[in-house]
Protein backbone atom coordinates (compact mmCIF):
# COMPACT_ATOMS: atom_id res chain seq x y z
CA UNK A 1 0.00 0.00 0.00
CA UNK A 2 1.23 3.45 -0.38
CA UNK A 3 2.10 5.34 2.10
CA UNK A 4 0.12 8.45 3.32
CA UNK A 5 1.53 11.67 2.35
CA UNK A 6 2.09 14.41 4.88
CA UNK A 7 0.22 17.75 3.69
CA UNK A 8 1.99 20.32 2.14
CA UNK A 9 3.16 23.50 5.40
CA UNK A 10 1.25 26.04 3.05
CA UNK A 11 -1.81 23.66 4.07
CA UNK A 12 -1.08 22.93 7.28
CA UNK A 13 -0.42 26.92 8.05
CA UNK A 14 -3.69 27.25 6.19
CA UNK A 15 -5.69 25.02 8.17
CA UNK A 16 -4.29 25.89 11.70
CA UNK A 17 -4.71 29.67 11.43
CA UNK A 18 -8.05 29.65 9.96
CA UNK A 19 -9.16 26.87 12.69
CA UNK A 20 -7.68 29.23 15.47
CA UNK A 21 -8.69 32.90 14.25
CA UNK A 22 -12.55 31.27 13.65
CA UNK A 23 -12.73 30.18 17.14
CA UNK A 24 -11.31 33.88 18.77
CA UNK A 25 -13.20 35.92 16.47
CA UNK A 26 -16.64 33.41 17.44
CA UNK A 27 -15.69 33.72 21.01
CA UNK A 28 -15.98 37.09 20.39
CA UNK A 29 -19.66 37.80 19.07
CA UNK A 30 -20.82 34.74 21.34
CA UNK A 31 -20.04 36.65 24.02
CA UNK A 32 -21.56 39.74 23.22
CA UNK A 33 -24.97 38.18 22.89
CA UNK A 34 -24.05 36.59 26.48
CA UNK A 35 -23.50 39.56 28.56
CA UNK A 36 -27.81 39.98 29.54
CA UNK A 37 -27.65 36.45 30.42
CA UNK A 38 -24.54 36.84 32.74
CA UNK A 39 -25.44 40.05 34.13
CA UNK A 40 -28.34 38.14 35.22
CA UNK A 41 -26.79 34.72 36.41
CA UNK A 42 -24.14 37.25 38.38
CA UNK A 43 -26.52 39.87 39.79
CA UNK A 44 -24.85 42.76 38.72
CA UNK A 45 -25.75 45.80 36.21
CA UNK A 46 -24.60 45.62 32.39
CA UNK A 47 -21.94 48.36 33.14
CA UNK A 48 -20.04 45.67 35.71
CA UNK A 49 -20.50 43.27 32.88
CA UNK A 50 -18.99 44.57 30.39
CA UNK A 51 -15.66 43.70 32.10
CA UNK A 52 -16.32 40.75 30.54
CA UNK A 53 -15.51 42.23 27.42
CA UNK A 54 -12.99 44.97 28.37
CA UNK A 55 -11.05 42.70 30.35
CA UNK A 56 -10.41 40.93 27.12
CA UNK A 57 -9.86 43.47 25.00
CA UNK A 58 -7.27 45.17 27.26
CA UNK A 59 -5.32 41.97 27.40
CA UNK A 60 -5.62 41.50 23.68
CA UNK A 61 -4.14 44.90 23.29
CA UNK A 62 -1.21 44.00 25.09
CA UNK A 63 -0.06 40.92 23.24
CA UNK A 64 -0.49 41.99 20.10
CA UNK A 65 2.47 44.63 19.61
CA UNK A 66 4.72 41.74 21.26
CA UNK A 67 3.56 38.92 19.40
CA UNK A 68 5.89 39.94 16.72
CA UNK A 69 9.09 39.63 18.32
CA UNK A 70 7.92 36.41 19.88
CA UNK A 71 7.53 34.13 17.38
CA UNK A 72 10.56 35.74 15.57
CA UNK A 73 12.74 34.55 18.89
CA UNK A 74 11.27 31.64 20.55
CA UNK A 75 9.95 30.35 17.32
CA UNK A 76 6.85 30.68 15.40
CA UNK A 77 5.06 27.11 16.20
CA UNK A 78 6.04 27.28 19.69
CA UNK A 79 4.53 30.40 19.60
CA UNK A 80 1.68 29.85 17.76
CA UNK A 81 0.63 26.26 19.75
CA UNK A 82 1.63 28.09 23.38
CA UNK A 83 -1.29 31.19 22.30
CA UNK A 84 -3.62 28.04 21.11
CA UNK A 85 -3.13 26.32 24.41
CA UNK A 86 -3.56 29.24 26.48
CA UNK A 87 -6.49 30.26 24.46
CA UNK A 88 -7.97 26.94 24.96
CA UNK A 89 -7.39 26.74 29.15
CA UNK A 90 -8.60 29.71 29.59
CA UNK A 91 -12.05 29.35 27.67
CA UNK A 92 -12.33 25.86 29.87
CA UNK A 93 -11.76 28.14 33.01
CA UNK A 94 -14.55 30.90 32.07
CA UNK A 95 -16.59 27.92 31.10
CA UNK A 96 -15.97 26.86 34.90
CA UNK A 97 -16.43 30.11 36.48
CA UNK A 98 -18.41 30.82 39.89
CA UNK A 99 -18.26 34.46 39.91
CA UNK A 100 -17.72 37.43 38.03
CA UNK A 101 -14.38 38.26 39.16
CA UNK A 102 -13.19 34.81 38.32
CA UNK A 103 -14.81 35.06 35.19
CA UNK A 104 -13.19 38.58 33.92
CA UNK A 105 -9.43 37.40 34.87
CA UNK A 106 -9.78 34.13 32.83
CA UNK A 107 -11.32 36.40 30.22
CA UNK A 108 -7.68 38.53 30.77
CA UNK A 109 -5.94 35.10 30.30
CA UNK A 110 -7.99 33.97 26.82
CA UNK A 111 -6.64 37.45 25.75
CA UNK A 112 -3.35 36.51 26.05
CA UNK A 113 -3.78 33.54 23.90
CA UNK A 114 -5.80 35.60 21.38
CA UNK A 115 -3.30 38.52 21.17
CA UNK A 116 -0.26 36.03 19.83
CA UNK A 117 -2.43 34.25 17.97
CA UNK A 118 -3.21 36.02 15.04
CA UNK A 119 0.04 38.12 14.42
CA UNK A 120 2.17 34.81 14.84
CA UNK A 121 -0.32 33.18 12.55
CA UNK A 122 -0.92 35.75 9.76
CA UNK A 123 2.93 35.94 9.72
CA UNK A 124 3.84 32.53 9.17
CA UNK A 125 0.63 31.80 6.50
CA UNK A 126 2.31 34.93 3.81
CA UNK A 127 5.88 32.68 4.83
CA UNK A 128 4.15 29.99 3.55
CA UNK A 129 2.44 31.52 0.86
CA UNK A 130 4.56 33.01 -2.02
CA UNK A 131 2.61 36.29 -3.50
CA UNK A 132 1.19 34.60 -6.33
CA UNK A 133 -0.32 32.26 -4.13
CA UNK A 134 -1.81 34.54 -2.02
CA UNK A 135 -5.20 35.37 -3.84
CA UNK A 136 -6.07 31.94 -4.11
CA UNK A 137 -5.23 31.41 -0.53
CA UNK A 138 -7.19 34.47 0.90
CA UNK A 139 -10.45 32.53 -1.16
CA UNK A 140 -10.19 30.40 2.08
CA UNK A 141 -8.62 32.63 4.30
CA UNK A 142 -11.72 34.64 3.88
CA UNK A 143 -13.67 32.45 6.25
CA UNK A 144 -12.73 32.82 9.82
CA UNK A 145 -12.88 36.99 8.80
CA UNK A 146 -16.71 36.68 7.18
CA UNK A 147 -18.17 33.79 8.12
CA UNK A 148 -17.37 34.03 12.61
CA UNK A 149 -18.61 37.38 13.42
CA UNK A 150 -22.43 36.78 11.68
CA UNK A 151 -22.37 32.97 12.94
CA UNK A 152 -21.76 33.82 16.61
CA UNK A 153 -24.96 35.49 17.62
CA UNK A 154 -26.54 32.20 16.25
CA UNK A 155 -24.87 30.44 17.96
CA UNK A 156 -24.59 31.96 21.06
CA UNK A 157 -28.49 32.57 21.00
CA UNK A 158 -29.08 28.95 19.86
CA UNK A 159 -26.65 27.96 23.02
CA UNK A 160 -28.17 30.44 26.08
CA UNK A 161 -31.65 29.09 24.90
CA UNK A 162 -31.18 25.42 24.80
CA UNK A 163 -28.11 24.88 27.09
CA UNK A 164 -26.46 27.71 29.41
CA UNK A 165 -23.80 30.20 28.98
CA UNK A 166 -21.26 27.76 30.42
CA UNK A 167 -21.47 26.37 26.85
CA UNK A 168 -20.55 30.04 25.11
CA UNK A 169 -17.24 29.20 26.35
CA UNK A 170 -16.69 25.56 26.50
CA UNK A 171 -17.74 25.18 22.81
CA UNK A 172 -14.03 26.13 22.45
CA UNK A 173 -12.74 23.30 23.84
CA UNK A 174 -12.34 20.80 21.77
CA UNK A 175 -11.62 22.65 18.64
CA UNK A 176 -8.73 24.07 20.04
CA UNK A 177 -7.39 20.51 21.23
CA UNK A 178 -7.62 19.49 17.46
CA UNK A 179 -6.29 22.29 16.35
CA UNK A 180 -3.32 21.98 18.52
CA UNK A 181 -2.55 18.19 18.25
CA UNK A 182 -2.63 19.24 14.31
CA UNK A 183 -0.31 22.10 14.61
CA UNK A 184 1.95 19.98 16.77
CA UNK A 185 2.62 17.08 14.76
CA UNK A 186 2.53 19.05 11.29
CA UNK A 187 3.55 22.61 11.75
CA UNK A 188 7.23 23.38 10.64
CA UNK A 189 9.72 25.66 13.54
CA UNK A 190 11.04 28.90 12.13
CA UNK A 191 12.98 31.65 13.53
CA UNK A 192 14.22 34.78 12.60
CA UNK A 193 18.13 35.45 13.83
CA UNK A 194 18.01 38.85 13.45
CA UNK A 195 14.99 39.18 16.17
CA UNK A 196 17.49 40.79 18.54
CA UNK A 197 16.74 41.72 22.41
CA UNK A 198 13.74 42.61 23.81
CA UNK A 199 12.07 45.98 23.64
CA UNK A 200 11.31 46.56 26.63
CA UNK A 201 10.46 49.98 27.08
CA UNK A 202 8.87 49.62 22.85
CA UNK A 203 6.54 47.21 24.73
CA UNK A 204 4.85 48.60 27.78
CA UNK A 205 4.35 51.72 25.64
CA UNK A 206 2.55 49.82 22.69
CA UNK A 207 0.73 48.10 24.90
CA UNK A 208 0.53 50.76 27.44
CA UNK A 209 -1.10 53.02 24.24
CA UNK A 210 -3.19 50.27 22.40
CA UNK A 211 -4.75 49.28 25.55
CA UNK A 212 -5.34 53.28 26.58
CA UNK A 213 -6.81 54.04 23.25
CA UNK A 214 -9.33 51.17 23.10
CA UNK A 215 -10.50 51.57 26.57
CA UNK A 216 -11.65 55.27 25.77
CA UNK A 217 -12.96 54.16 22.15
CA UNK A 218 -15.72 51.60 24.63
CA UNK A 219 -16.32 53.78 27.46
CA UNK A 220 -16.67 56.89 25.28
CA UNK A 221 -19.75 56.02 23.64
CA UNK A 222 -21.05 54.57 27.34
CA UNK A 223 -20.00 56.77 29.38
CA UNK A 224 -19.68 60.07 27.19
CA UNK A 225 -16.58 61.49 25.54
CA UNK A 226 -16.17 64.51 28.04
CA UNK A 227 -16.30 62.37 30.69
CA UNK A 228 -13.59 61.83 33.14
CA UNK A 229 -12.44 58.07 32.41
CA UNK A 230 -12.81 59.08 28.87
CA UNK A 231 -10.42 62.30 28.56
CA UNK A 232 -7.94 61.15 31.09
CA UNK A 233 -7.50 57.11 29.36
CA UNK A 234 -7.60 58.93 25.66
CA UNK A 235 -5.22 61.43 26.35
CA UNK A 236 -2.95 59.30 27.87
CA UNK A 237 -3.19 56.55 25.05
CA UNK A 238 -2.56 59.35 22.72
CA UNK A 239 0.63 60.53 25.27
CA UNK A 240 1.89 56.53 25.17
CA UNK A 241 1.40 56.68 21.58
CA UNK A 242 3.35 59.68 20.79
CA UNK A 243 6.34 58.34 22.85
CA UNK A 244 6.32 55.15 21.22
CA UNK A 245 7.11 56.54 18.05
CA UNK A 246 10.18 58.78 19.29
CA UNK A 247 11.16 56.05 21.14
CA UNK A 248 11.03 53.29 18.48
CA UNK A 249 12.47 55.18 15.66
CA UNK A 250 15.33 55.52 17.80
CA UNK A 251 16.06 52.16 18.79
CA UNK A 252 18.00 49.57 16.88
CA UNK A 253 16.01 46.65 16.66
CA UNK A 254 12.50 47.72 17.63
CA UNK A 255 9.26 45.92 19.23
CA UNK A 256 7.24 47.79 16.31
CA UNK A 257 8.84 48.15 13.54
CA UNK A 258 8.09 51.96 12.09
CA UNK A 259 9.66 52.48 9.55
CA UNK A 260 7.92 49.22 7.45
CA UNK A 261 4.86 51.78 6.98
CA UNK A 262 7.34 53.70 5.00
CA UNK A 263 6.51 50.98 2.35
CA UNK A 264 4.22 52.37 0.12
CA UNK A 265 1.75 49.52 -0.68
CA UNK A 266 1.71 48.46 2.86
CA UNK A 267 1.04 51.85 4.30
CA UNK A 268 -1.73 52.38 1.38
CA UNK A 269 -3.35 48.75 1.87
CA UNK A 270 -3.38 49.74 5.76
CA UNK A 271 -5.04 52.84 5.83
CA UNK A 272 -7.82 51.34 2.91
CA UNK A 273 -8.44 48.59 5.86
CA UNK A 274 -8.88 50.53 8.84
CA UNK A 275 -12.27 52.26 6.78
CA UNK A 276 -13.16 48.70 5.57
CA UNK A 277 -12.63 47.36 9.11
CA UNK A 278 -14.14 50.74 11.01
CA UNK A 279 -17.35 51.01 8.07
CA UNK A 280 -18.27 46.79 8.07
CA UNK A 281 -17.40 45.92 12.06
CA UNK A 282 -19.58 48.89 13.08
CA UNK A 283 -22.46 47.84 10.80
CA UNK A 284 -22.39 44.22 11.92
CA UNK A 285 -22.17 45.75 15.52
CA UNK A 286 -25.01 48.46 15.34
CA UNK A 287 -27.64 46.11 12.89
CA UNK A 288 -28.20 43.35 15.30
CA UNK A 289 -28.91 45.99 18.03
CA UNK A 290 -31.00 47.53 16.02
CA UNK A 291 -32.95 44.44 15.16
CA UNK A 292 -33.00 43.46 19.07
CA UNK A 293 -34.06 46.94 20.33
CA UNK A 294 -36.04 48.67 17.56
CA UNK A 295 -37.67 45.67 16.17
CA UNK A 296 -38.20 43.45 19.17
CA UNK A 297 -36.21 40.17 17.73
CA UNK A 298 -34.69 37.68 19.08
CA UNK A 299 -31.14 37.20 19.85
CA UNK A 300 -30.96 33.84 17.82
CA UNK A 301 -33.39 35.69 15.11
CA UNK A 302 -30.81 38.68 14.67
CA UNK A 303 -28.61 36.73 13.99
CA UNK A 304 -30.25 34.70 11.21
CA UNK A 305 -31.23 38.16 9.74
CA UNK A 306 -27.42 39.20 9.95
CA UNK A 307 -25.94 35.92 8.67
CA UNK A 308 -26.24 36.15 4.86
CA UNK A 309 -24.06 38.49 5.19
CA UNK A 310 -21.38 35.43 5.61
CA UNK A 311 -22.79 33.79 2.70
CA UNK A 312 -22.45 37.28 0.28
CA UNK A 313 -18.61 37.15 0.88
CA UNK A 314 -18.18 33.37 0.53
CA UNK A 315 -20.42 33.26 -2.69
CA UNK A 316 -18.52 36.62 -4.08
CA UNK A 317 -14.65 35.70 -2.91
CA UNK A 318 -14.66 32.79 -5.66
CA UNK A 319 -15.40 35.92 -8.43
CA UNK A 320 -13.12 38.40 -6.61
CA UNK A 321 -10.01 35.61 -6.39
CA UNK A 322 -10.18 35.21 -10.36
CA UNK A 323 -10.71 38.99 -10.84
CA UNK A 324 -7.75 40.14 -8.70
CA UNK A 325 -5.37 38.72 -11.30
CA UNK A 326 -6.97 40.47 -13.91
CA UNK A 327 -7.58 43.74 -12.88
CA UNK A 328 -4.96 44.16 -9.76
CA UNK A 329 -5.93 45.06 -6.06
CA UNK A 330 -6.90 48.78 -6.30
CA UNK A 331 -9.69 48.34 -8.65
CA UNK A 332 -11.13 46.04 -6.28
CA UNK A 333 -10.66 48.15 -3.26
CA UNK A 334 -12.49 51.09 -4.84
CA UNK A 335 -15.16 49.39 -6.33
CA UNK A 336 -15.67 47.42 -2.72
CA UNK A 337 -15.50 50.80 -0.78
CA UNK A 338 -18.17 52.32 -2.83
CA UNK A 339 -20.15 49.89 -3.42
CA UNK A 340 -20.17 49.13 0.23
CA UNK A 341 -20.91 52.70 1.14
CA UNK A 342 -24.18 52.70 -1.28
CA UNK A 343 -25.34 49.38 -0.11
CA UNK A 344 -25.16 51.13 3.72
CA UNK A 345 -27.40 54.04 2.26
CA UNK A 346 -29.63 51.77 1.68
CA UNK A 347 -29.44 49.80 5.25
CA UNK A 348 -29.89 53.34 6.80
CA UNK A 349 -33.49 53.26 4.85
CA UNK A 350 -34.41 50.38 6.37
CA UNK A 351 -37.41 51.06 8.76
CA UNK A 352 -39.94 49.31 11.52
CA UNK A 353 -42.07 47.73 7.79
CA UNK A 354 -39.16 46.44 6.15
CA UNK A 355 -39.45 42.89 5.23
CA UNK A 356 -36.82 40.87 7.00
CA UNK A 357 -36.24 39.10 3.87
CA UNK A 358 -35.09 42.50 1.90
CA UNK A 359 -32.53 43.26 5.04
CA UNK A 360 -31.44 39.59 4.73
CA UNK A 361 -30.79 40.33 0.82
CA UNK A 362 -29.05 44.18 1.67
CA UNK A 363 -26.58 42.12 4.14
CA UNK A 364 -25.88 39.33 1.48
CA UNK A 365 -24.71 42.07 -0.57
CA UNK A 366 -22.93 44.02 1.70
CA UNK A 367 -20.90 40.58 2.32
CA UNK A 368 -20.45 40.14 -1.20
CA UNK A 369 -18.92 43.97 -1.50
CA UNK A 370 -16.29 43.45 1.55
CA UNK A 371 -15.21 40.56 -0.20
CA UNK A 372 -14.24 42.64 -2.71
CA UNK A 373 -11.93 44.47 -0.15
CA UNK A 374 -10.82 41.48 1.97
CA UNK A 375 -9.46 39.48 -1.03
CA UNK A 376 -6.97 42.74 -2.26
CA UNK A 377 -5.88 43.41 1.07
CA UNK A 378 -5.19 39.66 2.45
CA UNK A 379 -3.45 39.08 -1.27
CA UNK A 380 -1.37 42.76 -1.63
CA UNK A 381 -0.81 43.86 1.36
CA UNK A 382 2.35 42.16 2.68
CA UNK A 383 3.54 41.68 -1.26
CA UNK A 384 6.57 44.12 -1.11
CA UNK A 385 7.08 42.94 2.62
CA UNK A 386 11.15 41.08 3.09
CA UNK A 387 10.41 37.63 4.64
CA UNK A 388 12.81 38.55 7.64
CA UNK A 389 10.28 41.56 8.53
CA UNK A 390 6.59 39.99 7.90
CA UNK A 391 6.33 39.07 12.02
CA UNK A 392 7.01 42.58 13.18
CA UNK A 393 4.64 43.83 9.62
CA UNK A 394 1.85 41.36 10.67
CA UNK A 395 2.49 42.56 14.48
CA UNK A 396 1.41 46.68 12.64
CA UNK A 397 -1.25 45.23 10.66
CA UNK A 398 -3.22 43.38 13.44
CA UNK A 399 -2.59 46.67 15.72
CA UNK A 400 -4.34 48.74 13.07
CA UNK A 401 -7.17 45.98 12.70
CA UNK A 402 -7.74 45.84 16.01
CA UNK A 403 -8.05 49.93 16.64
CA UNK A 404 -10.26 50.02 13.20
CA UNK A 405 -12.48 47.61 14.60
CA UNK A 406 -12.59 49.70 18.01
CA UNK A 407 -13.12 52.93 16.19
CA UNK A 408 -15.83 51.64 13.98
CA UNK A 409 -17.72 50.67 17.00
CA UNK A 410 -17.09 53.51 19.04
CA UNK A 411 -18.26 56.37 15.79
CA UNK A 412 -21.16 54.73 14.85
CA UNK A 413 -22.38 53.72 18.87
CA UNK A 414 -21.60 57.58 19.68
CA UNK A 415 -23.50 58.49 16.68
CA UNK A 416 -26.29 56.19 17.96
CA UNK A 417 -26.52 57.94 21.54
CA UNK A 418 -25.85 61.93 19.94
CA UNK A 419 -28.99 61.51 17.98
CA UNK A 420 -30.92 59.39 20.66
CA UNK A 421 -34.32 61.81 21.96
CA UNK A 422 -33.49 62.66 25.66
CA UNK A 423 -33.81 60.20 28.43
CA UNK A 424 -33.94 57.52 25.55
CA UNK A 425 -31.93 54.01 25.66
CA UNK A 426 -32.37 53.32 22.28
CA UNK A 427 -35.02 50.25 23.03
CA UNK A 428 -38.53 52.10 21.23
CA UNK A 429 -39.89 52.69 17.37
CA UNK A 430 -39.08 56.08 18.05
CA UNK A 431 -35.32 55.94 18.05
CA UNK A 432 -34.84 53.87 14.97
CA UNK A 433 -34.44 57.34 13.01
CA UNK A 434 -31.10 57.78 15.38
CA UNK A 435 -29.92 54.22 13.99
CA UNK A 436 -30.30 55.26 10.11
CA UNK A 437 -28.00 58.15 11.01
CA UNK A 438 -25.71 55.93 12.48
CA UNK A 439 -25.74 53.54 9.46
CA UNK A 440 -25.34 56.90 7.21
CA UNK A 441 -22.33 57.52 8.97
CA UNK A 442 -20.94 54.12 8.07
CA UNK A 443 -21.83 54.79 4.46
CA UNK A 444 -19.73 58.11 4.69
CA UNK A 445 -16.77 56.05 6.05
CA UNK A 446 -17.09 53.42 3.28
CA UNK A 447 -16.95 56.11 0.10
CA UNK A 448 -13.70 58.22 2.16
CA UNK A 449 -12.31 54.54 2.02
CA UNK A 450 -12.82 54.20 -1.79
CA UNK A 451 -10.89 57.89 -2.15
CA UNK A 452 -8.34 56.27 -0.43
CA UNK A 453 -8.09 53.46 -1.97
CA UNK A 454 -7.32 55.47 -5.20
CA UNK A 455 -4.05 55.57 -3.82
CA UNK A 456 -2.91 52.15 -3.99
CA UNK A 457 0.47 51.28 -6.20
CA UNK A 458 -1.26 48.45 -7.95
CA UNK A 459 2.50 47.98 -9.76
CA UNK A 460 4.20 47.14 -6.48
CA UNK A 461 1.45 44.06 -6.17
CA UNK A 462 2.31 42.76 -9.36
CA UNK A 463 3.93 39.53 -7.70
CA UNK A 464 0.80 38.87 -6.63
CA UNK A 465 -0.73 38.61 -9.99
CA UNK A 466 1.75 36.27 -11.70
CA UNK A 467 -0.32 32.77 -12.76
CA UNK A 468 0.84 29.84 -11.30
CA UNK A 469 1.74 27.43 -13.45
CA UNK A 470 1.04 23.83 -12.45
CA UNK A 471 4.07 21.87 -12.08
CA UNK A 472 3.49 18.51 -13.76
CA UNK A 473 3.34 15.05 -11.64
CA UNK A 474 2.89 16.88 -8.41
CA UNK A 475 0.43 17.25 -5.60
CA UNK A 476 -0.27 19.02 -2.48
Amino acid sequence: MPSLRRPSQPVVVAIVYVAAMFVTILDTTIVHVTLPTLAQEFGVGIGSIEWVVTGYLLSLAVWIPASGWIGDRVGTKRTLLFAIAVFTVASALCGVSASLGQLVAFRILQGVGGGMLAPVGLAMLYRAFPPERRAQASKVLIIPTAVAPALGPIVGGALIESASWHWVFLVNVPIGIAVFVFGAVYLHEQREPSAGRFDLPGFVLAGGALALILFAMSEGPRAGWGAPVTVITGLGGIAAAAALVVVELRTAQPMLTLPLLGNRLFRSTNAVSIFATAAFIGTLFLMPVMLQQVRGASALESGLTTFPEALGVLALSQLVGRLYVRVGPRALMVFGMAAMGGLLIAVSRVGLETNEWAIRGLMFALGGSFSFLIIALQASSFATIAPADTGRASALYNTQRQVSQALGVALLASTLAAFLPDGSDGSSAGDLGAYQKAFLIAAVIAFVGSIVAIRVPDADAHATRVARHRAPATAD
